[in-house]
């Protein structure tokens, strides 16, 4: 099954950033073709290039899942919306869209940016230069004394530290650059706090720092929805650093998504007998740099920009639309999932490996996107639909 789109849809061009809302109801129709299913953040930015609107892609969109066979497809009711954006009133949220000059310059680079993100304190502190710090949950004496050291003197240095709201290293990274600016990324809705016991720092968070989400208000964070989160923390972030984590842990989906989007990594070494530390270790092994304290971090990042801000995304013009050749798409459909498998694959490697013009490719991949067919990871990945 999949979905035939018109011959003029292409992916848009490298870092395309969206015009701005142009109102208060385009804002909202943005919101519904988000939430719409299996609407993604890369499928999101395909429709509005391709249609130009997020209401002329709202009205496009049930006929594009009626010819991939998708019966009564609907769009995200207007009413679902409308009740989002009163929850974000009510808790002081401000939305920020994709191409928005308050909307974070670094996330806007990212090929998956989020479309929309939900913000409850200063986003400016979005604008500073950004360094991550994340970590293992279950943090050593020795590796929280580093998070707090690390934190605290990169702050002092000028930086904004950036973290996942987790317990351990994120806690101890956000509480000791509370004082000099400090970004957390939920999981689930700005309004879910998780876990429980980082309430009162979130909510001093929200007073002196900022927190943000892309997700819906209410949702509490499943499984997957961590590694959505470690994509917005990586990509708002020059580095990322990494304090303790075992071998198989989300700090190193950190790491490598970090790697992914063009960050450096930098490695906290630790003993080889201790678990907490074999991820380091291993990041270490494979070309991450190894670091003892703030002073090597700012030899190898540098010293923040003496100007405080960061550019603003530029709004890139999508060129005029070209009509490439159409594949059979029943055979490149099938080519397609005989490649892909529930481990993810690189789109990248995936276009090299099918050796047509990534437009066709691209193309055909938003169908199956939509379709159900095939799943997005974050950094660039995909893998087959669970059946």
């Amino acid at each position: 099954m999949q979905i035939e789109l018109d011959p003029g849809f292409a992916e848009p061009p490298l870092g395309y950033v969206p015009p701005p809302p142009a109102d208060s109801r385009d804002r909202l129709d943005r919101l519904r073709l988000l939430r719409s299913r299996r609407v993604g953040p890369v499928t999101f930015q395909r429709l509005l290039s391709d249609h130009g609107s997020a209401e002329a892609a709202l009205k496009a969109l049930p006929g594009i899942a009626l010819k991939a066979g998708v019966d009564k497809y609907a769009v995200c009711p207007e009413g679902t919306a409308l009740a989002e954006m009163k929850a974000a009133k009510r808790a002081g949220a401000q939305m920020l869209c994709l191409g928005d000059a308050a909307y974070p310059a670094t996330l806007a680079g990212i090929r998956d940016a989020p479309p929309v993100l939900w913000a409850l304190g200063n986003t400016g502190f979005a604008h500073r230069p950004v360094l991550a710090i994340v970590g293992t949950r279950n943090a050593s004496s020795l590796g929280a004394r580093m998070a707090r050291r690390l934190a605290g003197d990169l702050g002092q240095a000028g930086y904004v530290v950036v973290s996942g709201l987790a317990r351990g290293i994120d806690t101890l990274a956000h509480a000791a650059s509370l004082e000099t600016g400090t970004i957390g990324i939920h999981a689930g809705g700005l309004d879910v706090m998780y876990p429980v016991e980082n309430t009162k720092l979130a909510e001093d968070m929200a007073r002196r720092g900022l927190r943000l989400s892309e997700q819906p208000f209410g949702l509490d964070p499943q499984a997957r929805h961590f590694p959505r989160r470690n994509r917005i923390v990586a990509g708002l972030a020059r580095a990322v650093i990494v304090v303790e984590a075992a071998g198989r842990s989300g700090s190193l989906i950190t790491a490598r998504i970090a790697l992914d989007q063009g960050r450096e990594v930098l490695a906290i070494p630790g003993h080889p007998m201790d678990t907490r530390a074999s991820g380091c270790n291993m990041l270490i092994r494979d070309g991450a740099t190894l670091i003892r304290g703030a002073d090597d971090v700012l030899d190898q990042i540098g010293m923040p920009d003496a100007q405080a801000d960061l550019p603003l995304p530029t709004p890139i013009v999508r060129p005029p639309a070209t009509n490439p050749p159409r594949p059979e798409r029943d055979s490149l459909t099938r080519r397609i999932l005989t490649r892909l498998g529930p481990s993810p694959t690189a789109e990248n490697q995936l276009i090299r490996d099918l050796g047509l013009p990534a437009p066709q490719i691209t193309r055909v991949l938003a169908q199956m996107e939509l379709a159900g067919s095939i799943e997005r990871r974050p950094g660039g990945f995909l893998t087959r639909a669970a059946v």
